[in-house]
């Protein structure tokens, strides 16, 4: 846009705020993530730290103590209802289909909070070449369309995700012996982890997301619907990455939050380090934690 239609000074401050927000989403869009971001990670520690307050003191997990010296803020009915249905091992008031919601809206939040902040230099990227395109007057397609394909990935993961944590829950139930079924089910994870992380198909996932300009650009289109594609190639390529560090969860615990720090940490700087060594480095250490999980839970 030029010339006149590019001419906000008939307008008060916060009209022209507006319209420059308008003619420009990346501001609006980095509100918009970050928002999101935080908000994850806020309920997410909300609900650790009820998680944390329910464990007896032999069965606790690192960082419980700290948890439990948080304050409890009070929150609305249908949040504690929301964590109710997360944290226990079986559906409240035989509702399934409830908890099983409950469960994709939990690994949902899991994954905005430790795995769109990795994705922040391909959002950047596409906001540079968007501003490039509309400096020449060229339509664009706003950027959270590309964040709405990515998030679309990891929804659809986080039904997986969940299915196998009912799946977990059901086959622990008859015997009353969950730990011992946790236990296994996470040496399972972490084995599969490690493997994955000397796998072709991890360092291919890799490299595509480390280099997303190459991609976005040959890829450009000023068609929502293709946009929206390009940002389910990248979601795909960033489950490729992540997919098995995700199942680490079931081994620490579902709801341990500072291992959901852990892993959204090295998932930035895995996608931004073009040496194989920290890669190679994670799946020993979860190979040699899986065998020791194995010895234990046996």
């Amino acid at each position: 846009m030029t010339g006149q239609q590019d001419d906000f000074s008939h307008l008060d401050r916060a009209g022209r705020a507006i319209a420059n927000i308008a003619r420009s989403p990346r501001v609006t869009v980095n509100v918009i993530v970050g928002a999101c971001i935080l908000l994850a990670w806020l309920l997410l520690a909300a609900m650790a730290i009820r998680s944390a307050e329910g464990r007896i003191a032999g069965v606790s997990a690192p960082g419980d103590a700290l948890l439990r010296g948080l304050p409890r803020l009070p929150l609305p009915d249908f949040l504690e209802r929301f964590f109710a249905l997360c944290l226990s091992p079986t559906p409240l008031d035989g509702s399934l289909g409830l908890k099983a919601g409950a469960l994709i809206l939990m690994w949902f939040l899991m994954a905005i909070a430790t795995m769109l902040p990795s994705a922040a230099p391909m959002i950047r990227t596409y906001c540079e070449i968007a501003d490039t395109a509309r400096i020449k007057g060229e339509p664009v397609v706003h950027p959270l369309v590309l964040v709405a394909g990515y998030l679309g990935v990891w929804l659809a993961a986080s039904m997986i995700f969940a299915v196998l944590t009912l799946a977990i829950h059901a086959s622990a139930l008859p015997s009353g012996m969950l730990d011992p079924v946790v236990g296994i089910a996470g040496a399972l994870a972490l084995l599969i982890a490690g493997l994955y992380q000397f796998s072709g198909l991890k360092e291919a996932c890799l490299k595509k997301c480390r280099n997303p300009f190459s991609i976005l650009f040959a890829n450009w289109s000023a068609r929502p619907i293709r946009v929206f594609r390009l940002g389910l190639a990248q979601g795909l390529w960033c489950l490729g990455c992540c997919w098995a560090l995700m199942l680490v969860m079931f081994a620490v615990g579902v709801m341990n939050v500072f291992w959901m720090a852990l892993i959204g940490l090295f998932t930035l700087i895995e996608k931004q380090t073009a040496s194989r060594v920290p890669t190679r480095l994670a799946g020993a250490i979860l190979l040699v934690w899986a065998a020791a999980l194995l010895v234990v839970s046996r």
